[in-house]
């Protein structure tokens, strides 16, 4: 396998950059789920994320749910972004996807997120998954900065979003009240996203009470 490697090797807000703002609900949902970020992708293309997890509810999951995310592409009627969960030698597959929508992988880090806070707070499920989807559709912060892809700068647009901010139920979500959904893009990246995060802060500075980061690795091609 010959591989074609763009390391995000930093990610961070540039000093002097843009305050944050707040995007209107119809851009949240543009940058969320931009259209055409697989185009021009082919069979000997592979996109591949890093994921890396904490849990201080549930520590057993962090082992479970880190490793890599793989997309690979398949022709046909209509083409498609296939995803795979790997560690090592293990595998497993987590679903194929029309390619000519947009990369699958916001849908991913959404579905993953919603199982995790239901499995680590309790709650229902759909009472989650709506919350946060409504999230994905309302104004949010939204601001610009950098980042560094081998060893280059390139611009960056990062929402971020508070989807249980304020909720009535925040008294028995055992921290998940506080949780923050950043997503940072660029038109640079490889199918658009570097960094699909999740965050739960913990108390006095700790270690969070939750933390899902989705990291943009590098695009591999086979021969």
């Amino acid at each position: 396998m010959r591989k074609f490697t763009i390391i995000l090797s930093a990610i961070a807000m540039i000093a002097g950059a843009a305050s944050a703002a707040e995007t209107s609900a119809p851009e949240t949902y543009d940058l969320l789920f931009k259209n055409g970020t697989l185009d021009g992708f082919t069979q000997k293309q592979q996109l591949i994320y890093d994921r890396k997890v904490q849990n201080s509810i549930k520590p057993e999951t962090a082992d479970r749910d880190t490793g890599k995310i793989v997309i690979s592409f398949a022709d046909g009627q209509v083409p498609e972004a296939l995803l795979k969960f790997t560690q090592g030698d293990k595998y497993r597959n987590l679903g194929a996807f029309p390619s000519s929508v947009g990369n699958p992988m916001i849908m991913y880090f959404v579905e993953t997120v919603v199982r995790d806070m239901a499995e680590s707070a309790g709650g229902s499920p759909f009472y989650i998954r709506n919350r946060v989807k409504e999230a994905l559709i309302k104004p949010s912060e939204i601001s610009n900065g950098q980042a560094i892809i081998a060893g280059e700068a390139v611009e960056t647009v990062d929402v971020t979003m508070r989807p249980f901010k304020d909720d009535p139920n925040a008294d028995r979500m055992q921290g998940f009240d506080n949780l923050a959904l950043t997503v940072s893009m660029s038109d640079d990246a490889p199918g658009w996203y570097l960094v699909l995060s999740a965050h739960v802060p913990g108390t006095d500075a700790g270690d969070p009470v939750y933390s899902s980061i989705m990291t943009f690795d590098r695009t591999e091609t086979t021969e």
